[in-house]
C-alpha cells in the first residue's frame, strides 16, 4: 500500500532515486548508532567491553551487572514458595468460608423453620424473637 502511494505521489521515475537517498540515510544513522555505542562503550571502561544496547534496559542492566545469578534463582525460589503458600491458603480460606455460609444458611433455615416464632434454646419461655430485626 505504501509503494503504491509512493508510486502515485512522485511517479514511478522517482522511486529509484528516493530509494537509493533512504538507503543512505539508513546506513547514516546505523553509523551513527553504532559510533554511540563505541564511545559509550569506551567511556564506561573495560568491565563493560561487551554492552550492547539491550544491556542498557534497566531490568537487564541490574541482572547482569548487579545480582549474582545464584541470587536471581535463589529469589525465583523464594517467590514460587510464597505464591504457593498463597494458593493453599486461599483454598482453605475458601474452604472456611463455604463453612461459615453452610451454618449460616442452616441456622437461618432453623429460624425460618421454627413455628413459635420464638427463638430456639431461649433461656425465657414465650419469649418473642422478630427475625426481620436480625
Amino acid at each position: 500500500m505504501l509503494v503504491l502511494l509512493a508510486v502515485l505521489m512522485f511517479g514511478p521515475e522517482k522511486i529509484p532515486g528516493f530509494a537509493r537517498k533512504a538507503a543512505r540515510v539508513y546506513k547514516y544513522l546505523m553509523n551513527i548508532a553504532s559510533g554511540a555505542k563505541d564511545q559509550l562503550a569506551n567511556e564506561l571502561g573495560p568491565g563493560f567491553a561487551d554492552l550492547s544496547l539491550a544491556d542498557l534496559n534497566p531490568k537487564t542492566f541490574i541482572s547482569k551487572h548487579l545480582l549474582d545469578t545464584e541470587e536471581i534463582s535463589a529469589f525465583r525460589e523464594t517467590l514460587a514458595d510464597t505464591k504457593a503458600t498463597l494458593s493453599d491458603t486461599s483454598k482453605e480460606l475458601a474452604a472456611a468460608s463455604a463453612g461459615i455460609t453452610a451454618a449460616g444458611a442452616e441456622l437461618v433455615g432453623v429460624l425460618n423453620d421454627s413455628s413459635s416464632g420464638e427463638l430456639v434454646g431461649a433461656s425465657a419461655p414465650g419469649t418473642p424473637f422478630d427475625l426481620e430485626a436480625t
